[in-house]
């Protein structure tokens, strides 16, 4: 699938930021479907169990994927909404320093709320977790009083990635 533009990274996120020597630092792209995507790796500070990461990161990954997709559908960084929900299935364990596929996108999107799905798959196309999540939509002041949230978000690294291959498309 193609990618039609990059979406920025911030500096200390947990999922994206590319200051966070603990954080995933995963890139994110708009879809030419309308969904985000990320090729991505988790770290072994990131497990739970040897070979495992921990559930936590996982859901922090389907929550980072669910607001972006509402970017990527409006290829606009400029709606922000905080979780309200969110319903995590893990499906099959979720291995470290393994090539991993995330996708997120929107189901419904009103004045007020968003709800998007998102998949985390391993190279093949097997879906290892996914979620539903509900956001409320939020003015960025309201979110975090004194720091503005466009100056956490300073990165636009291009990477010459041009499209996502693989069969996981038909999965979701």
């Amino acid at each position: 699938m193609k990618i039609l533009s990059k979406q920025k990274n911030s500096r200390m996120c947990m999922i994206c930021g590319l200051d966070n020597e603990y954080g995933v630092n995963a890139p994110f792209y708009n879809m030419e479907d309308g969904s985000v995507m990320t090729v991505f790796r988790y770290k072994e500070q990131h497990q739970s169990y040897p070979g495992r990461v921990h559930g936590g990161m996982i859901t922090a990954m389907l929550d980072e994927m669910g607001l972006r997709s509402l970017w990527a559908k409006e290829l606009s960084e400029e709606t922000f909404g905080v979780t309200i929900s969110l319903d995590t299935k893990y499906r099959k364990p979720v291995p470290y320093e393994t090539e991993l596929i995330g996708r997120g996108v929107v189901v419904k999107n009103t004045s007020h709320f968003i709800i998007t799905d998102s998949y985390i798959m391993d190279k093949d196309g097997e879906i290892l977790a996914n979620g539903r999540i509900k956001y409320i939509k939020m003015d960025t002041q309201k979110i975090q009083e004194g720091v503005e949230v466009h100056e956490e978000m300073p990165y636009l690294v291009e990477d010459g990635r041009t499209e996502i291959e693989g069969p996981f498309f038909d999965n979701l």
